[in-house]
């Protein structure tokens, strides 16, 4: 088996939206990295200063490979990329990878995770964390809402389906608390295909106004980005036009080819999200 060297595209280069052969034999020059910076450019971000600590939370419920004597064995995967990693890994890129495994024959669990955590780690820039889970293992899996508020029932009137960050605003006292809402969707950056989530607002700061932010979760609906740019863009806007003290934001998207990512961005280390997984995932 060779090494991969990583190489860093834009997305013109992409294997989204174009035929691709299935391979099922191990093959890690399938991932295609995309630099992270092309798009924090656009949000005056510098890498040696980003405003925020977090990880990319990746599932894989499509996982198998043949064992030793070539049985197949099925497990659940979880991935967590390193928000610093300088280029994040295209989904589709990482579902051919995973399929690759399947006619491959690993001698254990330890092999398999070895070789993703190599390959995911080369792609990115830095060490991604992997677990595998054996579904022979009995895995469970439990479903939650996030311990907040939802806004998605207020009644009101809306009409920019791009973002725009002047629909947010906060002010008065200081408050805790969580914010969330289902209706969250934005679209692939290449294929325009749809993505759904839902997105979790958590800060210590002056009031954020929660029309404004439905308003503002709702105006992604025609935007074309990927889900760790999307997140990174909602933490910039509220950090711009709310003045939080404290703010972590992180979305739950629907899974799409055997997968589901998870996008987490905090002002500090100190905060972390919610556990469990979206009842749509």
């Amino acid at each position: 088996m060779t090494k991969q060297t990583p190489a860093s595209h834009g997305a013109e280069a992409s294997p989204l939206g174009r035929p691709v052969a299935y391979r099922d034999t191990y093959a890690p020059e399938l991932l295609f990295p995309i630099e992270r910076q092309l798009k924090r450019d656009e949000l005056g971000l510098r890498a040696d200063v980003l405003p925020f600590v977090g990880e990319d939370l990746w599932n894989a419920y499509e996982l198998s490979w043949l064992d030793a004597r070539g049985k197949p064995v099925v497990a659940l995967g979880e991935f967590r990329v390193p928000a610093d990693t300088p280029r994040l890994i295209e989904s589709k890129s990482l579902k051919l990878y995973l399929n690759a495994f399947n006619q491959q024959r690993c001698a254990s669990i330890d092999e398999v995770r070895a070789l993703i955590a190599r390959d995911l780690s080369a792609a990115a820039g830095g060490a991604v964390a992997v677990r595998i889970v054996p579904l022979s293992a009995r895995p469970q899996r439990c479903s939650s809402t996030p311990q907040g508020v939802c806004v998605d029932q207020l009644e009101l009137d809306i009409t920019h389906y791009q973002p725009d960050a002047a629909l947010l605003s906060a002010g008065g006292e200081t408050v805790s608390e969580t914010l969330y809402s289902h209706l969250l969707k934005s679209n692939c950056l290449v294929t325009g295909q749809p993505d759904w989530g839902t997105l979790v607002v958590r800060y210590r700061g002056p009031a954020i106004a929660r029309e404004g932010l439905l308003r503002y979760v709702v105006s992604f609906r025609e935007h074309n980005e990927f889900h760790e740019q999307c997140v990174e863009r909602v933490f910039c806007d509220i950090t711009a036009r709310c003045r939080p003290l404290e703010l972590a934001v992180w979305a739950r998207y629907t899974r799409r080819g055997g997968l589901d990512i998870n996008p987490f961005r905090a002002s500090h280390a100190g905060l972390r999200p919610d556990e469990g997984m979206e009842v749509r995932q």
